[in-house]
């Protein structure tokens, strides 16, 4: 173990000597993988992400179904719509309202479609974000829709981490860099302003400023008829936060623990509490919901309705408003189920649908203001997503189907549970080809800011993976939000360890339910799971047979200096803080190398433009790897494309055929990487 950083050097994103490293590195990356794998792969991926049997998923705006687009023949991509009397058809009539590319072309630049907010209630002007790398920097931009071309003098912003919304035809809520003293440490707004067509930007109206070392700030306009009202929030990290209800003399707290999410349809107010709320004389458990007439609530009544109650097995997932009721998503052993509860009746409760064994379900409202429709989609490791529109109380028929991308009709899906080192059963999905035996076993995992991996159709692992006789494997550790808060409690700062633990043991799991060897099992995580596959790596090498890790977290001691690292000390603790680094260095990967340790191969794969973790801790890790010596450490970093990892489907496909091919062959030992 080691706290001398000899590669600090590398955090230089853009110097010309650290750029001249990165490119010797991919070249010898590039060299390493080169062949007809890295080519089929390549090409199947790249199939799968340009394929027009893709279901294209709408957002109701008004009268139109929108839709943004990318293929073979629109790589940035077409932001279109169209009504929703075409959307049912097989080949919906787009109009085409503005194309990325030719945008691209015009202005001789490489910009990413980063989303549209339309204004209401004609939803004839549009901000357009678009960011410049593939980066959470985005310029913003008006558009105007009618005309498909942007407004000369309009809204206009540069690219910088960005949040606005309309308040009315000539007013914004803009949350932004206004200069310096603007962004928090964590590099996101601390104010959030009031903004006027025709005013200046720095001189629009502040409505809340939060201090710099907190993450962010920001503000928003509730359109709904009848229910129009402006709130204001601050964020004081990833978990805990205030809003506001701003009026004419002030703002108004709303009064809910700082950890709790609301959310406030018409007239009521939903909260969801992540640690034990007591009020109003009861307790109520983290992860519960909870109901309350919101003027009733700012006025001082704690008079609760409890719409949810977790238990050790079962987790709220989501909710979603249409006009007259409440959609709930549960996860019942990580298997969804669906309820929906109808505030006009006492909150009364029907079930909605049930998954198929080992699949999922979500739910979204189409249009929360005026019908009770509702989109569903179904899905599963093995059976391609279909999209259904429904009416609560009434049927819910599927609208589009997703193709095949890969034959799975000799596949089978098990759900198993591994013990973990303090006896906690953690669950875990196992996708066997028939006649696996044998063959490469990839363990995929996450475990962190309570996300849940559930169940989920995906033609790239089909395609690359599966049809090739991998068994692929998700695991449900710690940290991720799989059964409520607690399981994410559980693994948070110093507890992070039993998120490792816990994959480890589904690890082990596999091994002794003679599925796979050591040698031929393989991980993969991304960002947070870069960080626990990082862990992997150096706590429990003996356990695999390569890794990739991709845009990871690995410098636990000097991440909260890289990119937007401050956000996350409430995930991982301050580094800064004595107290706190004496755990945080158990589980970071850069300070846990040793010389003469049998690792096995690894390929760092990132992004010069990720402005969220940054490339330079994957740089890092790679450099002194090397430098001590430790044999077949790879690192591909991709310039544009941002934390996503592409900024078009063929920089996505070439970057998952490198991870999939180096996995692939290193687990089959046909390659230079392999052992």
């Amino acid at each position: 173990m080691t706290d001398n950083d000899e590669f600090q050097w590398l955090e230089d994103i853009y110097g010309e000597r650290q750029l001249e490293w990165v490119a010797e590195q991919n070249e010898r990356t590039e060299a390493m993988l080169a062949g007809p794998m890295f080519e089929s792969m390549q090409s199947d991926i790249l199939e799968v992400l340009d394929g027009a049997g893709r279901i294209p998923m709408p957002a109701k705006r008004g009268d139109y179904y929108y839709n943004f687009w990318r293929d073979e023949a629109n790589p940035r991509g077409l932001w279109r719509r169209t009504t929703p009397e075409s959307y049912r058809q097989d080949e919906p009539d787009w109009e085409i309202l503005l194309d990325v590319d030719e945008l691209c072309r015009a202005e001789d630049a490489e910009w990413v479609f980063a989303g549209a907010q339309l204004r209401y209630p004609d939803y004839d002007r549009a901000l357009i974000r678009l960011s410049p790398d593939g980066g959470d920097a985005v310029a913003l931009r008006e558009f105007d829709v009618p005309t498909r071309q942007f407004v000369p003098g309009g809204f206009d912003v540069p690219a910088a981490k960005t949040h606005a919304s309309w308040i009315d035809a000539d007013t914004l809520f803009i949350a932004s860099d206004f200069g310096p003293g603007t962004m928090t440490t964590s590099s996101y707004p601390r104010q959030a302003r009031r903004w006027r067509r025709g005013q200046a930007l720095g001189d629009a109206e502040i409505v809340i400023e939060v201090p710099v070392d907190q993450l962010t700030a920001g503000a928003a306009h509730d359109h709904t008829p009848g229910f129009e009202r402006d709130f204001v929030y601050g964020a004081r990290d990833f978990y805990t936060s205030r809003t506001y209800l701003l009026g004419d003399s002030g703002s108004a707290h709303i009064e809910v623990p700082d950890d709790a999410s609301i959310d406030v349809h018409r007239e009521w107010l939903v909260v969801r509490p992540r640690s034990a709320w007591d009020v109003g004389g009861r307790r109520y458990p983290a992860g519960s919901l909870l109901a309350v007439d919101f003027d009733d609530f700012m006025a001082g009544s704690r008079d609760l309705t409890v719409l949810f109650t977790p238990d050790a097995q079962t987790s709220l997932q989501g909710w979603a408003w249409t006009r007259h009721y409440l959609m709930l998503t549960l996860l019942h052993d990580v298997s969804s189920r669906v309820e929906v509860l109808s505030p006009d009746d006492g909150w009364s409760r029907a079930e909605l649908a049930d998954a198929p064994d080992l699949s999922t379900i979500t739910v979204s409202g189409v249009d929360d203001e005026e019908t009770d429709d509702y989109w569903m989609i179904v899905t599963g490791f093995l059976t391609p997503s279909t999209l259904h529109l429904g009416t609560v109380g009434g049927s819910a028929p599927a609208l589009k189907s997703a193709p095949d991308f890969f034959d799975a009709s000799d596949m089978s899906v098990e759900q198993h549970f591994a013990t973990s080192k303090d006896g906690t059963r953690v669950p875990y999905f196992q996708v066997s080809p028939a006649g696996a035996a044998g063959g490469p076993v990839l363990l995929s995992g996450y475990g962190g800011f309570e996300n849940s991996r559930v169940p989920a159709y995906s033609g790239t692992i089909g395609r690359a993976w599966l049809s090739r006789g991998g068994v692929y494997v998700s695991a449900n550790i710690r940290g991720g939000g799989e059964y409520g808060p607690e399981w994410h409690h559980a693994a948070l700062r110093e507890n992070r360890p039993r998120a490792y633990e816990d994959f480890a043991a589904v690890a082990d799991d596999l091994v002794a339910r003679g599925v796979t060897t050591p040698e031929r099992l393989g991980c993969e995580g991304r960002s947070n799971g870069g960080l626990l596959v990082g862990n992997m790596l150096t706590t429990y090498p003996q356990l695999f047979g390569a890794i990739s890790c991709g845009v990871p977290l690995l410098d636990m001691k000097r991440y909260t200096k890289l990119s937007a690292g401050t956000s996350w000390i409430a995930e991982y603790g301050d580094p800064d803080v004595p107290e706190d680094w004496e755990f945080i260095r158990g589980f970071s990967p850069y300070h846990n190398l040793h010389a003469g340790t049998d690792y096995p191969p690894t390929l760092f794969y990132t992004v010069t433009s990720d402005d969220r973790v940054g490339p330079v801790q994957a740089r890092k890790m790679a450099a002194r790897m090397q430098a001590l010596g430790v044999p077949n450490v790879w690192v591909y970093e991709n310039r544009e494309g941002g934390h996503g990892g592409g900024s078009d489907n063929k920089q996505m496909a070439h970057y998952l055929a490198a991870s999939y091919t180096f996995l692939f062959d290193t687990l089959n030992g046909s390659t230079q990487a392999a052992r």
